[in-house]
């Protein structure tokens, strides 16, 4: 099939397993998936991560080598009566061609639960070979008797290396843009690569539009320098406020404030900005952690954390984000104390799994003038603030650190337990 006016990324695809870049750590040399190709015994297989990484060619790679039909189908514009036929031909074709099919299906999160049960059986039966991929976490969106009939691989954004590697046999390839006579300086390579992110397929996109926008010199060459470059293609934040990459990306920002590294937590709460994620889910978030981490180590955190939040509610986007980053910096210089957490877990788990202790009867209901009704009861002001009595606590739960504030809070208790003596 002539495919010469098919974009460059097209017209790149590798046609060998040999010749496929990335994603070593599952087709590499003894790995599981590349046994079961080279061994034509495919099972069906669920191929999921960043888009441009490889997921469509190799299904491609795997039906040559298995000498297949390829059937692709995009979930997003599928219905499940078109399933069914596409399923019925196939048992039709390896009856009276005994020839497989390789059903590749796009976007495989968009199906149903009905309509991924249609695809059950047949899997099942070996009438085809599945391929389900998706930019998606499969666990999270898939039923569990199509994930227990697959191999699962997990496709990896290419490193720019490989992926500098890719333009450079694009610009030297027949089927590629050898005919251009082009030369693109060695910066303007890098930037492609850096700012498509992994995506293969827009990077040689992106490198097709500079060399194809450039006008050539009197001599017929076309040279392709950074200026260029950076016109060609725009920054790739592959982001989504659904998946794995919105919950790592929060998860990485956290653990960096967490970890006293506010350079760290600046740059994901960045990305998570410049994403378009919901500025009140990121304050939310920091208020959950100025009390789980820092605590009584710094009381004033989650004074500050609140005031984030209503602030970024009031005054939204852009300036959201100075609140945000002061916030975020604040917390992350802040000494950290997980005690308070730690005291409530515990308490909360002799609640849920020891017998509930009675309130003793010296500290039941007061009247409303606020006098103990009960004369057994010791008022601490009329002790000077403080009286050794039983509060119902079955074990000691709060173990305060010696950490900034948290430390005057450890040495009151001290002197209470001196005083007990």
């Amino acid at each position: 099939m002539d495919n010469t006016n098919s974009p460059l990324a097209v017209r790149m695809r590798p046609k060998r397993l040999e010749d496929f870049i990335g994603q070593e750590h599952i087709l590499g040399e003894g790995k599981l998936l590349r046994r079961a190709i080279e061994s034509k015994k495919v099972p069906s297989l669920i191929f999921y991560g960043p888009p441009g990484t490889g997921k469509t060619t190799l299904g491609l790679i795997i039906t040559e080598n298995i000498a297949a039909d390829f059937v692709y189908l995009n979930a997003a514009f599928t219905s499940t009566a078109e399933v069914k036929k596409v399923l019925q031909e196939a048992k039709k074709t390896s009856v009276k061609q005994d020839r497989r099919t390789l059903l590749f299906i796009d976007e495989i999160h968009r199906f149903n639960k009905l309509q991924q049960e249609a695809l059950v059986p047949d899997t099942e039966t070996g009438a085809i070979i599945f391929i389900g991929a998706t930019i998606y976490n499969p666990h999270y969106y898939l039923i569990r008797s199509l994930i227990s009939r697959s191999i699962v691989a997990q496709f990896k954004p290419l490193p720019d290396a490989a992926m500098v590697g890719l333009l450079k046999r694009a610009l030297e390839d027949p089927g590629g843009l050898k005919s251009k006579n082009a030369s693109v300086d060695e910066e303007a390579l890098r930037h492609i690569a850096n700012q498509a992110a992994g995506d293969a397929r827009k990077a040689l996109n992106s490198l097709e539009i500079a060399v194809l926008s450039t006008p050539a010199d009197t001599a017929g060459k076309i040279h392709v320098g950074l200026a260029v470059a950076k016109e060609s293609i725009q920054k790739n934040i592959f982001y989504d406020k659904k998946d794995d990459y919105h919950y790592d990306t929060i998860s990485a920002f956290i653990k960096s404030v967490r970890g006293s590294d506010p350079d760290s937590a600046l740059y994901w709460l960045a990305k998570m900005l410049v994403s378009g994620e919901d500025p009140r889910f990121i304050a939310r978030r920091l208020i959950i952690l100025a009390s789980e981490d820092i605590g009584n180590a710094e009381p004033f955190g989650l004074v500050m954390a609140n005031s984030c939040f209503q602030a970024v509610e009031s005054v939204g986007m852009p300036e959201a984000n100075l609140i945000l980053a002061q916030t975020t910096i604040y917390l992350a210089c802040s000494p950290k104390s997980n005690s308070a957490t730690l005291a409530v877990g515990m308490a909360i788990s002799d609640v849920e799994n020891e017998t509930t202790r009675e309130v003793p009867d010296h500290i039941k209901t007061c009247l409303p003038a606020g006098r103990p009704t009960s004369p057994d009861y010791k008022y601490p002001h009329s002790y000077g603030g403080y009286v050794d009595q039983d509060y119902g606590a079955v074990r000691q739960y709060y173990f305060p650190l010696a950490v900034a504030e948290e430390k005057r809070l450890k040495d009151f208790l001290e002197q209470i337990k001196q005083s007990k003596k």
